[in-house]
């Protein structure tokens, strides 16, 4: 059985969140409409016609309520109606021009409502409550599906976003010290400092806004490319974006002429070490160390492209 502490949270965060958006006013987003008219308008809007059995069903409303709202957004000019060609006993529902103006209006509001409060966040904090709301969404809904990770290049504070990431990430899950976030700033400080596009690359791997993977190609000199800080969020593995920034380096690599990839890593380090052996690295020395605290095996890794 569940905590019952658990249960009072969750209670707690709903009283919170809905309070937070003033769901519960008569003036939703500061118009005349209730939260369950705006609701009601905003679906019909999404869509190019819609029967009022799927709306009511879609939004869980009593029919009965649901005609009342209809009856009403008709005689204000916001919907039409006509007769659903499949089956004469419906009707299909459409926003007009008013209707969608207002639709678009709630839109609007509702940005800039969600805008407002992010602009008092630090920077990073608004990403961290996007991530937790898919979390929520994710685990409580199992139908949802999270959007594809998009793969661009680095942009002002992806670097700050690595260090931070990574530092924190190979401290909890296997006990480094602080040395190595030092080691990750450095690389990603000679990286900006020293970058050049024409033969470097960073890539980051992003969903809905949020920074999830990354990697980095510098150039080692006499036609050898360094791959450095491949990293995969702990949200996004099992998806194969390791396996996918690898290849993407050594498709640059390729392109710019490198007649080999190198890479430094560490053997507890399993997934990257499967990624690297699949693309058909081969490990060509190791040494034992203990930079980060702990006694590690440090290895060295080899492409000939």
């Amino acid at each position: 059985m569940t905590d019952s502490a658990l249960i009072e949270a969750a209670r707690d965060f709903n009283r919170f969140y809905t309070n937070l958006l003033g769901v519960l006013n008569k003036a939703y987003l500061d118009t005349p409409f209730a939260l369950t008219d705006a609701r009601v308008l905003f679906e019909i809007g999404s869509h190019d016609g819609i029967g009022a059995a799927a709306l009511a069903a879609d939004l869980h409303l009593d029919p009965a309520y649901l005609s009342r709202i209809l009856k009403r957004f008709k005689a204000e000019g916001l919907v039409e109606t006509e007769a659903d060609q499949g089956d004469r006993r419906s009707q299909t529902i459409r926003v007009t021009s008013k209707g969608q103006a207002q639709f678009q209006d709630f839109g609007r509001r509702s940005n800039a409502q969600l805008a407002e409060r992010f602009d008092r966040l630090a920077d990073g904090e608004p990403q961290n409550i996007v991530s937790a709301m898919q979390t929520i969404r994710s685990l409580l809904d199992p139908k949802t599906q999270p959007p594809a990770p998009v793969i661009r290049a680095h942009r002002p504070g992806d670097m700050g976003w690595i260090v931070q990431s990574q530092g924190k990430a190979y401290v909890e899950e296997y006990g480094w010290n602080m040395r190595f976030e030092g080691l990750v700033a450095e690389v990603a400080g000679k990286f900006l400092a020293n970058f050049d596009p024409a033969m470097e690359y960073c890539w980051i791997a992003e969903r809905n806004g949020i920074n999830i993977g990354s990697v980095l190609i510098t150039n080692g000199g006499d036609g050898i490319a360094k791959l450095r800080l491949l990293y995969i969020d702990k949200a996004a593995r099992g998806l194969g974006l390791g396996r996918t920034l690898v290849n993407e380096c050594i498709r640059f690599a390729r392109a710019k002429n490198y007649r080999q990839i190198s890479l430094w890593t560490n053997d507890v380090l399993h997934s990257a070490r499967a990624i690297y052996v699949k693309a058909g690295f081969q490990l060509v020395s190791e040494e034992r160390h203990s930079m980060f605290g702990t006694e590690e095996n440090g290895q060295t890794w080899v492409l000939d492209l």
